[in-house]
């Protein structure tokens, strides 16, 4: 094979001149019923080799008796078939005997109808249930149908004299709470996110399957592409979630979650010679999707992003083109085990908004310039953040701690142009001028002015043209630290999201970050704090004698 790809989890497992399979499975019943009782196009279903071995483990038994996995992850590129697998499977919990029951004479499982079978197809919105919810009528035959006293509707499929049922489920946490299905498929979830209920649903859905009776077990499959870095979804955080569990010194223990994946090495170049082998490559057994024709031509496109291109034919997860950084980049430097000592010599910047973006508080080790998260106040998703402001009393509880708990040298904060409602004074002007009269005399580098002349110990104003440019500087220094790994981060989640949301933005000549859109619902003022805080420590480190913070250092 001209680029092989990338095999995460069993299913391209090939041992010892065979498939490495499940010594015990409930799968053989699934495989059995949907030969008999499902159709395709006419035909006796049949699941490609790639979806029956996926199958195999997704059913795989302990010795016990007990389901191996109590979740799964199916990524791969579009139009391999995640839907139709789906839709098979999920008439087979509602009607197949594919529950174990106990073990046959033979040693193999018995298995008997799921009990109380219901399974939930959930998406973050009813037209994307509809991918697989309109697969039924064409999949169900009429003799299925009537042995199984199968009624279909639009988004419910009945059976068993109404005591089975599949249902399509859509971001509504709290009418999903609360219930005890079988199955859960949830699809797409490289879409679901904070702004559109997804991580809600995510877990109330978890809530859910977590509380089966023992026997009667529930699980949770995901079906999906690669995700989009940055954005926080729950495809994202159930990769990095089961990376956490591999490796010698894994960070998190296995909980229980089978993650199946094919995908093309990162080195495999998106160009018209090199495509149709790499998409051959990578969608294992879906032979019907056409490599050197539509798929090329869309690869080819220039309206297609190649990042985008790479994530839904190579099934690759990959930055966006105007990225700042990478998670191949950034990951490697986090180390949540370095601890920042009280008295330690830290430096801090604070970024603030009133309403809509975030407001954060970043610090920076002067020793080693480990960077480390303080603070974040941001508006809660949804109808709770009505009228929400960013709490000024927290943020200035949260300095002061700081500096009782650390020995601050350089404090610098943007405080934005927003007004206070009420007094249509600016928003943070008070707090800023509250800090330069508290801490301006044991500060080493003055945000503006000379620490004996005129000026403000802490008021950054990032609106300002020098500021601007002197920050954009930053931002070019900070990448190339970055990209030589020297220095260290705490590897919080949330700094980690906001620095991979940030998108290169021109500046003045220079370069600098800013969000994908101005509008855009994806933070990066974590960031922000990071280059800010980067950018203090090394005024003060090149311009120590001269206890200003405007020397031209870079």
């Amino acid at each position: 094979m001209a680029w092989e790809p990338v095999k995460i989890g069993p299913t391209w497992q090939f041992e010892g001149g065979a498939w490495s399979l499940p010594a015990k499975s409930m799968g053989w019943e699934a495989l059995a019923f949907a030969g008999r009782w499902l159709t395709h196009k006419g035909k006796p279903w049949q699941y490609t080799m790639e979806q029956t071995r996926f199958l195999l483990w997704f059913y795989s038994l302990t010795p016990d008796g007990q389901l191996e996995y109590v979740s799964a992850v199916l990524q791969r590129l579009k139009g391999w078939g995640k839907d139709p697998f789906a839709a098979a499977l999920s008439v087979t919990v509602l009607c197949g005997d594919i529950e174990f029951d106990h073990w046959g004479d033979d040693g193999q499982p018995i298995g008997r109808q799921v009990s109380e079978a219901w399974v939930q197809i959930a998406a973050v919105s009813l037209d994307q249930t509809k991918n697989t919810m309109k697969l039924f009528p064409a999949l169900i035959p009429a003799e299925t149908r009537k042995q199984f006293g199968i009624q279909i509707g639009k988004q419910n499929v009945w059976a068993r004299h109404d005591e089975a049922q599949i249902e399509a489920v859509t971001a509504s946490p709290l009418s999903i709470e609360g219930g005890r299905p079988k199955l859960i498929i949830r699809a797409e979830t490289q879409n679901w996110n904070s702004s559109n209920g997804g991580h809600d649903m995510a877990g109330a859905m978890e809530g859910n399957a977590a509380k089966a009776e023992m026997g009667a077990p529930a699980r949770v499959l995901d079906i999906c592409n690669s995700y989009r870095p940055g954005e926080d979804s729950v495809g994202q955080r159930q990769r990095e979630g089961w990376e956490q569990t591999q490796g010698d010194n894994a960070a998190a223990l296995d909980f229980g979650l089978l993650y199946d994946s094919l995908e093309a090495p990162p080195d495999a170049p998106l160009t018209a010679d090199a495509a149709p082998d790499v998409v051959e490559s990578v969608r294992g057994d879906s032979v019907w999707l056409d490599a050197r024709g539509r798929i090329l031509k869309s690869i080819l496109n220039p309206a297609n992003p190649p990042s985008e291109s790479r994530r839904k034919w190579y099934n690759q997860i990959t930055a966006a083109e105007d990225a700042w950084t990478e998670p191949a980049e950034f990951d490697p430097l986090g180390d949540p085990d370095v601890v920042v000592d009280r008295g330690d010599e830290v430096v801090l910047f604070l970024d603030c908004s009133k309403s809509d973006d975030a407001t954060a508080l970043v610090g920076c080790r002067m020793s080693d310039g480990h960077v480390f998260t303080i603070g974040m106040w941001q508006r809660p998703p949804g109808k709770r953040g009505d009228g929400w402001l960013a709490p000024r009393e927290e943020v200035d509880a949260k300095v002061a701690s700081a500096f009782d708990l650390y020995r601050v040298v350089g404090f610098f904060g943007d405080p934005s142009h927003v007004r206070d409602d009420e007094t249509m004074d600016r928003y943070w002007d008070p707090l800023f001028d509250k800090w330069h009269r508290d801490y301006r005399s044991q500060l080493r580098i003055w945000a503006s002015g000379t620490k004996n002349g005129r000026g403000h110990s802490v008021m950054f104003d990032m609106s300002a043209r020098d500021n601007a440019r002197d920050f954009a500087s930053a931002v070019a220094f900070t990448l190339e630290e970055i990209k030589s790994a020297s220095f260290t981060h705490d590897a919080d989640a949330r700094l980690r999201r906001h620095v991979l949301n940030a998108r290169r933005y021109p500046v003045q000549g220079y370069v600098s970050i800013a969000k994908e859109g101005r509008e855009s619902k994806k933070k990066i003022d974590l960031a922000i704090c990071m280059v800010g805080a980067r950018m203090v420590r090394r005024q003060l480190l090149n311009n120590l004698t001269q206890k200003k913070g405007k020397g031209q250092v870079w």
